[in-house]
């Protein structure tokens, strides 16, 4: 007979479970399970419930008691479905040119913007980059955050591209790791031809390797003036597609475009969508596509905030990623961008948790983790606290006491 663990009791419980995919949420629909247990088998969920019905309905089974003797909450852990936590160097000088007025342009033209992160990264060993990349992802992991979206784009040329995905793919740590080709980042400097002559390069040389390799089954396109139009990206995301990789977009976090080409090819998800108006809300609430949030980004550059509101009301699918990178989001606070989009937009508990946890996995394509439910992946946090709200209340700076991960306590 297979031991259970027994973790409990704990004050509150949140499933999660009993919430929609999709649409805007009220708190009254959280059902919250007092005096709760969870029960665990390998890396699984066995059961969840009142703590000493379970022990009664189970009491045939081989259990292992683990008793928490203090007030926790216990809920599913963080997804953060948008992060660009692999890479080297800094962008301080653009934060301070940001916040002096100069353009986004502007800073590009002054040697800054992602170039200069370019330009860092390439420069650094596989193995450094890899050293980095994990301290990010364990500063992540303490705060509850156990399914971590990374992109590359801070290589763009296969062999450099291939180097962030491969020490992503080395790291060792107990959080799952989602790695995302994100050569489609903007047209390199040192790239001698167009735009069309670089995705097609891209597309020769590092699709086939990203599939031999096992690197990455997703492929993510910045689709603005800037970097790639709607007209310029089109083939190189139906290429993909075709493939067999699941797309993603950076979709208007300037202008508008990207979105609905996210809804015409069938994106896990359209992320930013900070200019997002009410015709692409319509068009994203319509589709299956996830909207992704990304607080830290209107942080890092003062920008509107992502219509969130607006897209749940319509009836939308809204996740709420951190968008760590170097240049607009280097913040990398997960729960205090959600709390203070919350603040912003009007968003329930109910919405925000629904944004970081289950809906966050639908926009990685992720069915088995975001709930505490029979079957699903045994990832949750107990917060050292005796009222859910009180997460949310401290905006970031309240940790999880426990991170369990699969199972085990990280």
């Amino acid at each position: 007979m297979k031991i259970i663990k027994l973790i409990g009791p704990l004050r509150q419980l949140l499933t999660l479970g009993e919430l929609p995919a999709k649409g805007a949420l009220k708190d009254q629909q959280l059902q919250v399970i007092e005096n709760a247990g969870i029960m665990i088998q390998n890396d699984r969920i066995f059961a969840v419930g009142e703590y000493n019905t379970l022990l009664k309905i189970h009491k045939d089974q081989k259990i292992k008691k683990i008793q928490i003797n203090e007030p926790m909450v216990a809920l599913p852990s963080w997804i953060d479905c948008h992060t660009h936590c692999c890479f080297a160097g800094s962008r301080a000088q653009d934060f301070a040119m940001r916040n002096s007025g100069k353009s986004y342009l502007e800073i590009a033209q002054a040697g800054g913007g992602i170039w200069d992160t370019v330009k860092a990264t390439r420069a650094t060993s596989i193995a450094e980059l890899k050293k980095l990349t994990e301290a990010r992802v364990a500063r992540h992991l303490r705060s509850g955050v156990t399914t971590i979206e990374v992109k590359s784009g801070y290589g763009l040329i296969p062999s450099q591209e291939l180097k962030m995905l491969s020490a992503i793919q080395m790291l060792k740590t107990p959080a799952d790791l989602i790695p995302t080709c994100l050569a489609a980042h903007t047209l390199p400097k040192d790239f001698e031809g167009s735009k069309e002559a670089y995705l097609s390069d891209i597309q020769a040389n590092l699709f086939p390797m990203l599939k031999a390799h096992k690197l990455s089954n997703r492929i993510d396109a910045f689709v603005e003036k800037s970097a790639f139009t709607v007209e310029e990206i089109t083939p190189y995301l139906q290429a993909a597609k075709a493939q067999g990789f699941d797309i993603t977009i950076h979709a208007d976090q300037f202008s508008t475009g990207g979105s609905e080409l996210a809804v015409k090819l069938g994106a896990k998800s359209a992320d930013h969508l900070e200019v997002s108006g009410d015709r692409e809300i319509k068009l994203l609430s319509n589709s299956d596509v996830v909207a992704v949030a990304l607080p830290g980004a209107s942080l890092g550059i003062g920008c509107n905030f992502t219509p969130a509101r607006k897209i749940l009301d319509a009836g939308g699918s809204l996740a709420i990623a951190s968008d760590w990178n170097p240049g607009s989001a280097p913040m990398g606070n997960l729960i205090a961008q959600a709390s203070i989009l919350a603040t912003f937009e009007k968003l329930s508990t109910a919405e925000v948790f629904a944004g970081l946890t289950f809906r966050a996995a639908a926009a990685l394509g992720l069915s088995d983790r975001g709930t505490l439910a029979t079957g699903m992946l045994a990832d949750f946090n107990l917060y050292p606290i005796a009222d859910y709200q009180e997460i949310l209340y401290h905006q970031g700076q309240l940790a999880p006491a426990q991170v369990w991960k699969k199972g085990n306590k990280t």
